[in-house]
């Protein structure tokens, strides 16, 4: 029971994930898009946990890998796409909704290009932008829209879905030491700057207060972990 119950644990945090995603829709649909945008955010954190989780408790699984991809296309794919029509796409009308639904096409494309060449692609590179980046930076678009013309985010919108399905080489940060997790904590504590500045508590999910302190928990685990390894070694 208790074995049952540890491999689980990474499906739980990919189920988080997904959660996020569908509550991003919900809160994009309702009008709040920062804190749709939040919540892609959180998704992207509980994204990077999951995998990691899964070797550290020897939990990887066929379900899990499978999840785990139904859950990027709906956090960084679909939900994304809702943002940016509900906040730019939709003075367009109709073909705003129609380029805004681009976006999850492709990164289908990109998630199911990826997991039929997990066992022959390199450990340094990813070929193509991941999709969770991309829905990250739309994310990040959204969130401070204030500041940036929407002609950028749309040429920026364009061009993630060209590179999701592109032959360009991204480097893996899986191999530089404490860099990768650098991305997503910079950009996450780039958020809490911006509600801390803006003075806005009651606006953002309650939810991301819970998971700050967890994710940097784990982050330091993970780095006080691998410090300790190099050392023994």
């Amino acid at each position: 029971m208790r074995l049952r119950l540890t491999k689980s644990i990474p499906n739980m945090f990919t189920l988080g994930n997904l959660y996020c995603g569908f509550l991003s829709i919900g809160f994009a649909a309702s009008g709040q898009y920062n804190n749709a945008a939040i919540l892609i955010l959180i998704g992207m954190m509980l994204d990077s946990m999951d995998g990691r989780l899964a070797r550290m408790l020897n939990a990887d699984s066929e379900l899990g890998k499978e999840l785990d991809s139904l859950a990027d296309i709906v956090t960084f794919g679909i939900a994304p796409s809702f943002l940016v029509y509900y906040t730019y796409f939709h003075q367009f009308g109709n073909l705003g909704f129609i380029v805004a639904g681009l976006f999850p096409l492709f990164g289908a494309y990109r998630l199911a290009r990826f997991n039929i060449s997990t066992k022959t692609a390199s450990k340094h590179y990813f070929t193509g932008v991941p999709i969770t980046a991309a829905g990250g930076i739309l994310a990040l678009l959204t969130l401070f829209g204030y500041w940036i013309p929407q002609i950028v985010t749309t040429v920026i919108f364009t061009a993630l879905c060209f590179l999701m399905v592109s032959k360009l080489r991204i480097p893996s940060l899986k191999e530089v030491p404490l860099p990768k997790y650098g991305t997503i904590i910079t950009l996450f504590l780039g958020c809490l700057l911006y509600v801390i500045f803006k003075g806005t508590y009651s606006q953002f999910p309650y939810l991301i207060y819970i998971a700050a302190p967890l994710y940097v928990a784990f982050v330091a685990y993970r780095f006080i972990k691998g410090k300790n390894k190099k050392h023994i070694e």
